[in-house]
């Protein structure tokens, strides 16, 4: 009886141990035969469209087109009346005030309404008719992306020689830009005019967690640590919505990318890695502002799912690292 029960724990977990590499089968399965082999650039016919600040219809510009402005600052924006007109006010100070000191330094903000169903476009287009639809161009897309979708259709639509996600809560302290740009210019040269730099928050991590439950600290902890052992090892926060790219670098992994919701971030930097696009990470002063549209525990699951299919599509050949022309 005493050699028995050894020898049944043995089984036992010889059983458990076939049942996990059947499940991690299956698994891997499901995620190669749902992948698409590459990602979809449909545009509807409106979205093919912007409207000026004298109301009247121009077609948008494409990525693959010669860049025309310095910067394109790209916000991705849903049902975002409240959060969105601090921002605008800020960036664009920002911005008419570099000008105004550098002449030769051109931009466009970008902002794209991610079928939002509050008067986001509405608010977004008194800053294109006070400022003119060469400096301030509002995206409407028909339905929602994701945030991933939305920056893409705007990283698609951009002019600029660099070109700056920023998000439409106006969290990241905008004049922290010449951080990321210093980021960026600290990695010439660049490979083929490609190069990344990221806006980070994980200098600030301690406080976070001092404000936070224990079970939205265990969820933060597990994200990253998925993160880490999937998908980016070098980078600590890849969910900072601050990132500075080369106009080539944004066509590259933008054209490659499948991820359209909040781990698109995540896909990007995975994909840039395996380009060998050389990545920077910049401290950046950020605040938490009310009103995310991040439900806490299912946005986190579906994020981990995310994770799990990103590294499995990729190691299974579903996914390709490949790119597409997208307009």
């Amino acid at each position: 009886r005493a050699m028995a029960l050894p020898l049944l724990l043995l089984e036992a977990a010889a059983v458990l141990a076939a049942l996990a590499a059947l499940l991690l089968v299956l698994i891997c399965m499901i995620a190669h035969v749902t992948a698409r082999k590459m990602p979809t650039f449909h545009r509807h016919e409106e979205e093919k469209f912007f409207v000026n600040a004298e109301g009247r219809k121009e077609s948008v510009p494409s990525i693959h087109d010669p860049p025309t402005r310095e910067l394109s600052v790209v916000v991705p924006s849903y049902n975002e009346e409240d959060r969105l007109p601090l921002m605008m006010d800020e960036a664009l100070d920002y911005l008419e005030k570099r000008q105004k000191q550098d002449p030769s330094f051109t931009y466009e903000v970008i902002v794209v309404d991610d079928g939002s169903k509050d008067q986001t476009t509405k608010v977004a287009m008194k800053y294109c008719k006070k400022y003119g639809s060469d400096k301030v161009r509002v995206l409407s897309l028909v339905k929602n992306r994701g945030k991933g979708g939305a920056v893409r259709m705007g990283v698609f639509s951009s002019r600029g020689k660099k070109i700056l996600m920023a998000d439409a809560d106006g969290a990241t302290k905008f004049a922290d830009i010449e951080k990321v740009e210093e980021g960026l210019k600290n990695l010439q040269p660049w490979p083929n005019q490609m190069a990344i730099s990221c806006g980070s928050r994980a200098h600030l991590e301690k406080d976070s967690i001092a404000k936070r439950s224990y079970f939205r600290t265990l969820l933060m902890y597990g994200f990253h640590f998925l993160v880490w052992f999937l998908c980016v090892k070098e980078i600590r926060d890849t969910q900072c919505g601050f990132k500075l790219l080369t106009r080539e670098a944004a066509s590259r992994t933008f054209s490659t990318l499948h991820i359209e919701r909040w781990a698109f971030d995540v896909e990007l930097l995975y994909i840039a890695q395996h380009l060998r696009i050389p990545i920077a990470e910049v401290a950046v002063n950020w605040t938490e502002i009310e009103g995310s549209k991040l439900v806490p525990f299912w946005s986190w699951l579906q994020m981990g799912r995310d994770l799990l299919f990103i590294r499995l599509r990729y190691m299974t050949g579903a996914w390709q690292l490949e790119t597409r022309k997208c307009n």
